[in-house]
């Protein structure tokens, strides 16, 4: 009996070593050993040759690439929960499968936003910076020194109520937060009691009335500036904004403005509109205690990587094995 071919994986970045190690023993696997991001080119010549292509959220796969690859590219494994950045559209008109790795990331990030939520209203950051960066400024403890806003009390309003935005309702609750959320759709009753969440079916109305947002919806071309300057200037000169979702939902422009002006009282950033570059005003802002700036690392545990990895290899050997993978990503869905 002839042993059945191995497909040829082409994964572009890094990934951790036991999922790369397991992706050797199934598949034809060309790895990324240097992890350095990898060109146009070179992305054009991989799917001309590949049979599945194992992109990360940092990798265009747009119509134009697509429309290059050869015949035996039937699988695009995405190694992220979101595909925002593959047009899951012309994917199909080529007959090419997508998937991703839901379900994975929901606790690792929503502890991130919670992390956020504490970090700018108690100026964490900063005071952390005075230690290290500013060496003897600190005199000792002081009455009126390093002023920050106590949380507990406070609304939290989440914008995308689906399972980080629950995920962080559930955190938020027990540190004292009242919840409140604007969702497409209201959450099932059981969810919204045990949460004691207040649902809005206008976000401008819930921005005027909260102390924090939370921004936890998908990126999708409705949601691009959802949080659009208009939307921004509703918020109150006290309030906070925290994103761990994707940079493009709010208008950064607009937030720098509004931060510069003082018309909301701080943020806490993982993600931005134009990455890995961060526009230098939001690092003006964030040597000036404004802003707590983050590397897009809410999801970064090795736990969580791992995790994604093994989702890929089961939607690889389960399209291989001529079955639907668990995972498929839907044109109508994105």
């Amino acid at each position: 009996m002839t042993q059945k071919k191995k497909p040829k994986v082409y994964i572009t970045r890094r990934l951790p070593e036991v999922v790369e190690t397991r992706m050797r023993e199934l598949f034809d696997a060309e790895l990324n050993i240097d992890d350095t991001p990898r060109s146009q080119p070179e992305l054009v010549a991989a799917v001309k040759s590949a049979d599945v292509l194992v992109p990360t959220l940092t990798d265009r796969i747009d119509a134009a690439l697509i429309e290059q690859a050869g015949p035996q590219l039937k699988l695009i494994a995405c190694f992220s929960n979101g595909v925002d950045n593959v047009d899951v559209e012309a994917a199909a008109r080529r007959g090419i499968t997508v998937t991703n790795t839901p379900n994975v990331l929901t606790e690792d990030t929503a502890d991130m936003t919670m992390a956020l939520i504490l970090a700018a209203p108690r100026r964490l950051a900063e005071g952390a910076r005075i230690l290290t960066d500013r060496k003897g400024e600190w005199a000792g403890w002081s009455p009126t020194w390093m002023l920050g806003r106590r949380i507990w009390g406070k609304r939290l309003g989440i914008v995308g109520m689906g399972r980080i935005g629950t995920a962080v309702a559930r955190r938020a609750k027990a540190f004292g937060l009242s919840i409140h959320y604007h969702n497409r759709h209201r959450v099932r009753p059981d969810t919204e009691d045990a949460l004691e969440a207040t649902y809005w079916d206008s976000l401008d109305q819930m921005l005027a009335r909260v102390d924090i947002v939370s921004v936890n919806c998908p990126s999708t071309p409705a949601t691009y500036h959802l949080l659009s300057a208009r939307r921004l200037e509703l918020m109150q000169p006290t309030s906070y904004i925290v994103n761990t979702a994707r940079g493009g939902i709010i208008d950064e422009t607009a937030l720098i403005k509004c931060l510069r002006e003082g018309k909301i009282a701080g943020a806490g950033l993982d993600v931005f509109e134009n990455e890995p570059s961060v526009n230098p005003k939001l690092l003006k802002l964030a040597s000036e205690g404004k802003v707590v700036l983050l590397p897009h690392m809410s999801s970064a545990t090795l736990e969580s990587r791992v995790d994604m990895g093994e989702k890929v290899v089961i939607n690889i050997r389960t399209f291989f094995d001529g079955h639907r993978p668990p995972d498929r990503v839907l044109p109508s869905r994105v």
